[in-house]
């Protein structure tokens, strides 16, 4: 299906609709800080007025956070990833919380569990992970998880060192029953879908979204993986994120701009933005 949303002036019912595209790896898309700054203007003119960029190593964070300065409308997240855990960088501890203070650097990410890669050992991993929830939780900043084959530690994890401000579990993998624990278990975590909802096969997900409280459910690029099914075979970028954000307003059954507009207002709250 084909979704008519292709400049920022789209709108229905003469409403503007407005996208929050809450994880992308803009570093990976491309390598020229020009193309970087070209692919979130594009984001920008296909509704998507709000980007978080996301890093896996604090090298590439320093590098990132340099090259987007001019992209006001893009936002930060700074963390060590499970992929680095054998290699955080020297004083990475005092480097996340440093870079935590800077303008626009609005969560703690992504980090987590990856059990499917085997980085590192189990312990490490979890090491990692706890000490990233820590400095959230001194920062009051919301956390970025990836959760990768490791769904039993993450929950387990968060159970007792969930930060204040919250969880996002990005790139949602797990199924309807997973969310039905997590929400049971009163956490204060976030759920975000990516471009894979809306392959025919992700029954998981489908049956997730049509579950989980409107309140909790957010959108994400994950650029340049995960492109959504109508642009498969192209790399994904942050200005095809309209196409997961319709299709998701599909399996809920609503409005495609209410879907638009609860998203954004989500993102807007668990990142602590004015919407």
């Amino acid at each position: 299906m084909q979704y008519p949303y292709g400049c920022p002036t789209i709108s229905i019912n003469g409403r503007q609709m407005r996208y929050f595209d809450t994880h992308a790896h803009i570093g990976l898309i491309y390598d020229d800080p020009i193309e970087q700054l070209l692919v979130c203007q594009q984001a920008k003119q296909s509704g998507v007025g709000r980007i978080i960029s996301i890093c896996n190593s604090l090298v590439d964070f320093r590098q990132g956070y340099e090259n987007l300065k001019p992209a006001e409308h893009v936002y930060h997240a700074v963390g060590v990833a499970p992929s680095e855990v054998q290699n955080p960088g020297k004083d990475w501890r005092t480097t996340v919380e440093t870079a935590a203070k800077l303008p626009r650097v609005v969560a703690i990410g992504e980090i987590g569990l990856d059990y499917f890669h085997k980085y590192g050992d189990r312990r490490s991993q979890i090491e990692l992970f706890i000490d990233q929830l820590e400095i959230a939780e001194r920062l009051d900043l919301p956390v970025i998880i990836h959760n990768r084959e490791a769904g039993k530690d993450v929950l387990e994890v968060l159970r007792d060192r969930m930060p204040p401000s919250g969880a996002v579990l990005h790139c949602y993998s797990e199924n309807a029953e997973y969310a039905d624990r997590v929400l049971s278990a009163g956490l204060n975590v976030y759920f975000s879908f990516a471009g894979n909802l809306t392959y025919r096969n992700a029954r998981n997900l489908h049956e997730t979204v049509a579950m989980l409280p409107y309140d909790r459910i957010l959108v994400e690029s994950e650029a340049p993986f995960m492109v959504p099914a109508e642009y498969r075979g192209k790399r994904n970028k942050p200005e095809y994120l309209p196409s997961t954000a319709w299709f998701l307003s599909e399996i809920l059954q609503m409005a495609p701009e209410e879907a638009a507009e609860i998203t954004y207002q989500n993102a807007c709250r668990f990142f602590k933005l004015e919407p």
